[in-house]
């Protein structure tokens, strides 16, 4: 633990490295661990978007559906990371994350402390509520980038626990907790896959020193469980099969940033 090199270093710029030099784990798990339930819910999107394959959708689609399969094929064709943001954040939409005051934001500027400087953290996708963040969003262009988009992930879900007990912090007779657990999801192309970062005080403390912490901290890891896994990275929600098992972990994993909702705006 003494020979990983600690420096500040902007989210972006985060690897394994910071990970292991912070005593960062990253744990698979099974959907009851990860979601709280044996069985996944039904989607709520409709049969037309579950059944049709991805270049034959034909008539009767509505506009969302439309916009949807036309991101879909974008998303996994293209290199550009923008057509990746541009599925997620179409993709959250239809399913209804945004619903009441909350908002889904590109780009938003977030930052944490590492050895005494103040490090940036830009999530691709960002989703808030009473600009509290309840969930973030990394994309990677395609499979095959060597890029890896989890420890950025990770940094980001720091940086919105940070963001968040500051406006904790600020707000008459809160007491802010000392943790919190922040959604994530990595995108790789059209593949989704989903995370939950405990981030603590004390992890944030020993960031703040270059420290090791002495505890730690657990990132659980979701992959849905489609008919063909050693395909999913390639094919993501393009093949039927594939599809309708990741929208019933999206309807799973809105249920609990509903109650991660709740929760910031009863503090």
């Amino acid at each position: 633990m003494a020979n990983y090199i600690r420096s500040a270093k902007s989210a972006s710029d985060w690897t394994k490295n910071e990970l292991l030099a912070f005593n960062i784990s990253i744990k698979p798990v099974e959907a009851a661990t990860f979601f709280g339930v044996e069985e996944l819910p039904a989607p709520s999107v409709s049969d037309r978007v579950l059944d049709r394959v991805l270049h034959d959708e034909g008539p009767g689609l509505t506009k969302e559906e439309r916009k949807f399969f036309q991101y879909l094929r974008v998303a996994s064709s293209d290199s550009e990371e923008s057509a990746v943001d541009d599925f997620a954040k179409s993709l959250l939409g239809m399913l209804d994350y945004d619903s009441g005051n909350r908002l889904i934001r590109s780009r938003k500027e977030m930052s944490f402390y590492m050895g005494g400087q103040k490090v940036d953290a830009k999530a691709d996708i960002t989703l808030m509520s009473n600009n509290y963040h309840l969930l973030v969003v990394q994309e990677n262009k395609r499979f095959g980038s060597t890029d890896d988009p989890e420890p950025q992930l990770v940094a980001e879900s720091i940086a919105a626990f940070a963001h968040n007990q500051r406006i904790r912090k600020s707000a008459f007779g809160v007491t802010p907790p000392a943790q919190e657990a922040i959604p994530g999801i990595t995108m790789v192309g059209s593949t989704p896959i989903f995370y939950r970062t405990v981030v603590t005080e004390s992890l944030l403390d020993s960031l703040v020193t270059l420290t090791y912490p002495s505890e730690e901290t657990i990132v659980l890891k979701y992959i849905p469980p489609v008919p063909e896994p050693h395909n999913y990275l390639t094919q993501g929600m393009g093949p039927v099969g594939n599809r309708a098992v990741v929208f019933r972990c999206f309807e799973a994993f809105k249920r609990t940033i509903d109650g991660t909702s709740a929760g910031n705006q009863s503090q």
